[in-house]
């Protein structure tokens, strides 16, 4: 007997939403793939995987943006938990968050989109 996930719009039935017990995992999951979803802040995380840490001000030079449009884009990663970001003084450093981006791409994600024989 095969698994099927049902294709209720859970976004706007509450009940379903209580009732699907993947609920959780889907929001969390369409948070981080938004944040992807943009080639500015895919580039931002190819040049923050490429240096330990960068501030805004030199990630801003070197990707040819003003610093209140990157902060919005980092804004973005960092709720969607894809960079860390640490304060020294007046400086914001950011880094790649490792750990979540090898998790997104693990096979223990791939197992939500993949028969349950393959996992």
């Amino acid at each position: 007997m095969e698994k099927f996930i049902p294709l209720t719009d859970l976004t706007t039935d509450p009940k379903a939403a209580k009732e699907h017990p993947l609920q959780s995992t889907f929001e969390k999951y369409e948070k981080k793939f938004k944040a992807l979803a943009d080639q500015k802040r895919l580039h931002i995380l190819n040049l923050l995987c490429q240096q330990d840490s960068s501030c805004v001000c030199d990630l801003s030079e070197l990707i040819d943006m003003p610093q209140s449009k990157l902060s919005y884009h980092l804004k973005i990663l960092l709720d969607a938990n894809l960079i860390q970001k640490e304060t020294k003084g007046t400086w914001s450093y950011y880094t790649v968050n490792t750990e979540e981006i090898n998790h997104l791409l693990s096979p223990e994600l791939c197992c939500l989109f993949r028969p349950s024989n393959c996992c």
